[in-house]
C-alpha cells in the first residue's frame, strides 16, 4: 500500500474478458489501476475486451499472468482448479504478486498452488449479475463483494478489502467455510427469483394479459422492498391468511400449467415461516398444508 493506504498502483492482467472480469478490469482501471493483458477466447469477450478495456492486448492466459502484479481469474467456478494448475506448470506466477479469483461457490483453498509460490491469494465475489456491458460499472457502487483470504492472513484480507473499496463497493468479509453456504443463499435468492419471475410473467401472457411486466413490475419491486425492510412480516397473500378457498382455485386452474409443483413447494415453505412468524395460527397453517396435499 502506499502513504494514503490504498494499494500502490498495480499491473493487471485478467483472464479472461467475461461478464465479470471485463467489468472488475475496467474499474480496476478507472482507480489508476493499470490492464496490461486480458485473454478472451469467443467473439462475445473479445468484444467485450474491446468496449470495456480499450488498447488493452488480447494474450494467452500464461503471458497476462506474467505481466501483471494483480492476476484476476474470472473464469466458471469448474474451469478454475485446472487454471490455477496450468498456470502453475508454465511458471507464470511469481512471488509478491496477488491472485485474485471471483468464483462465489470457491474459498482461497483453490489459490494455494499460488500461495506456495509466494503469492498473495483472495477471493472476491461481486454480489452483483452483471451483463458485460458499461452500466456494470455504476452496478458496482452499490454492491456487496465478498472477500475470502487464508484465515492467517491478516495481510491479505487488508489488501482484498482495500480494493474493492476502491472500486466503490462494500467488502464483506466471507470466511473460507462457510463460502458454500454462502453461495448457496444468494444462488437460492437471485437465480431462484429470475425462475419465478418468469414463470408469473408467462401465466399473465397465458391469462391474455399485455405487457405482463408491466403489469408486475411494481407488485414485485414493492414485495423484494418489504421482505428486505419488514422480514416475514411482509407476508402476504391467500397462505399467509389461511384463506383455504382461494388457495384450492389457485391449485385448480394452475394444474393446467408446469409451474404447480414449485407453486406448491413456495407455498408450504410460506405457510412454515407465516406460523413461525405469528402471522398465521397453527390450526389455519394445517389447513393450508392439508389444501396443498389434497
Amino acid at each position: 500500500m502506499d502513504a494514503t493506504g490504498r494499494p500502490a498502483r498495480l499491473a493487471v492482467g485478467i483472464i479472461s474478458a467475461g461478464r465479470v472480469g471485463s467489468v472488475l478490469g475496467a474499474a480496476l482501471a478507472r482507480t489508476g489501476h493499470v490492464v496490461v493483458g486480458t485473454s478472451a477466447v469467443s467473439a462475445q469477450s473479445q468484444r467485450r475486451a474491446e468496449e470495456l478495456l480499450p488498447g488493452v492486448p488480447i494474450l494467452d492466459p500464461p503471458e497476462v499472468a506474467a505481466r501483471a502484479d494483480l492476476v484476476l481469474l474470472a473464469v466458471p467456478d469448474d474451469e478454475l482448479p485446472g487454471l490455477v494448475r496450468g498456470l502453475v506448470a508454465t511458471n507464470s506466477f511469481k512471488p509478491g504478486q496477488i491472485v485474485v479469483h471471483t468464483s462465489g461457490a470457491q474459498g482461497v483453498q483453490v489459490l494455494e498452488p499460488a500461495r506456495e509460490l509466494g503469492a498473495l491469494t483472495l477471493a472476491l465475489h461481486p454480489v452483483m449479475t452483471f451483463t458485460g456491458r458499461s452500466e456494470d460499472l455504476q452496478r458496482m457502487t452499490a454492491a456487496c463483494v465478498g472477500v475470502t483470504a487464508a484465515d492467517d492472513d491478516e495481510i491479505a484480507w487488508s489488501v482484498g478489502e482495500a480494493l474493492v473499496v476502491e472500486m466503490a463497493a462494500e467488502p464483506v468479509r466471507v470466511p473460507e467455510n462457510v463460502r458454500p453456504l454462502y453461495h448457496a443463499a444468494l444462488a437460492h435468492g437471485a437465480n431462484h427469483l429470475i425462475t419465478l419471475v418468469r414463470d408469473a410473467v408467462d401465466l399473465l401472457a397465458g391469462a391474455g394479459v399485455s405487457d405482463a411486466e408491466r403489469l408486475i413490475g411494481p407488485l414485485l419491486s414493492a414485495a423484494l422492498d418489504n421482505a428486505l425492510r419488514h422480514g416475514d412480516r411482509a407476508l402476504t397473500g391467500p397462505v399467509a391468511r389461511g384463506d383455504t378457498g382461494t388457495l384450492r382455485k389457485h391449485l385448480d386452474v394452475l394444474a393446467a400449467h408446469d409451474v404447480l409443483p414449485a407453486y406448491k413447494v413456495l407455498a408450504r415453505r410460506t405457510a412454515d415461516r407465516a406460523e413461525a412468524a405469528g402471522l398465521l395460527k397453527p390450526d389455519a397453517a394445517e389447513d393450508v398444508r392439508t389444501t396443498l396435499e389434497d
